[in-house]
């Protein structure tokens, strides 16, 4: 497929980068395994998906609107490791000389920034790829977006057929599901006993969630009847979680985020500093013949 406009939910690509490649170091001794993975996978990405526009988001201090909400929200996630750490302002120096639009939002999550993007842009009748393996995203499938998610050996294009398959939902109906379960990757707890089974058969029966809570008393098992009346509240806290907003003032707008060509002085030059001897070659061959990546966005 193409997309006008290509998503990177930067962090979780930079993430898979870093434990993907292990022990890379360059020709000071300092790790550059997350700056190497990162740049080779954008660069994939770019060229597969030929993109017109594209932004790479970022995170930008805390979540304050979730935090209000469950002052545990994300808790349980360690700190950046230090080797990864130290990676990070390299990585923005590579994003700068590819030309590649960075977009963050202070005190917003990249996933409302990507939110707000994609579901612009396919107000706008544009086609949109989001490149993350956060099942978050999987609430903004329809006919216009789609996701890219990574796997062991092959990326999936992530449809509504697809999100149907895996979560027995339509991707409309994924925030209810998931205020029903929870998510203990974000630390937002479920209502106890709800799985994945039951949160979907509720879903068949009542649709959406504001059905089903209302009607409780159709509920045919008395003991999940009163579980889910009895965490009624929690069910609504959830929703307010999950659901992610589509709505943020960001600054940018849709020119700001054409594609370019790369600055291939500076980005030969960094990845010279690197000690990437194979990209580098492949770079020097695209600079000298025109065999530009990125000439036909």
């Amino acid at each position: 497929m193409t997309a006008p406009l290509l998503l990177i939910d930067a962090y979780a690509v930079i993430y898979r980068a870093f434990y993907g490649i292990r022990q890379l170091t360059g020709p000071t001794g300092a790790p550059v395994n997350a700056i190497y993975g990162f740049t080779k996978m954008l660069r994939k990405y770019l060229a597969e998906y030929r993109p017109t526009h594209c932004a790479v988001v970022f995170d930008l201090g805390a979540p304050h609107q979730r935090l209000a909400v469950l002052p545990s929200y994300k808790a349980q996630r360690p700190p950046t490791p230090p080797d990864l750490k130290m990676q990070l302002p390299a990585i923005r120096e590579m994003l700068s000389a590819l030309r590649l639009p960075v977009v963050e939002c202070d005190g917003e999550e990249a996933d409302d920034v990507i939110a707000t993007l994609a579901s612009r842009a396919a107000q706008a009748g544009q086609s949109v790829l989001i490149v993350s393996n956060d099942k978050d995203f999987a609430q903004l499938v329809n006919d216009r977006i789609c996701l890219l998610q990574s796997g062991n050996k092959l990326d999936t294009v992530v449809d509504a057929n697809v999100v149907q398959t895996k979560y027995s939902v339509r991707p409309n109906q994924i925030v209810d599901l998931f205020s029903l379960i929870g998510d203990h990757v974000d630390n937002i707890p479920g209502v106890p006993g709800v799985g994945e089974k039951t949160a979907a058969d509720l879903l068949r029966q009542f649709d959406i969630l504001d059905a089903l809570l209302v009607r409780t008393a159709e509920i045919a098992r008395p003991k999940l009847r009163e579980t889910i009346q009895t965490h009624a509240e929690r069910i609504r806290q959830n929703r307010q979680l999950i659901q992610l907003r589509q709505d943020l003032v960001l600054p940018v707008a849709w020119e700001d985020l054409k594609a370019q060509p790369p600055n291939y002085p500076a980005l030969l030059a960094a990845v010279q500093a690197h000690g990437f001897k194979s990209l580098l070659k492949e770079l020097q061959h695209e600079a000298r013949q025109g065999d530009d990546l990125f000439a036909q966005f």
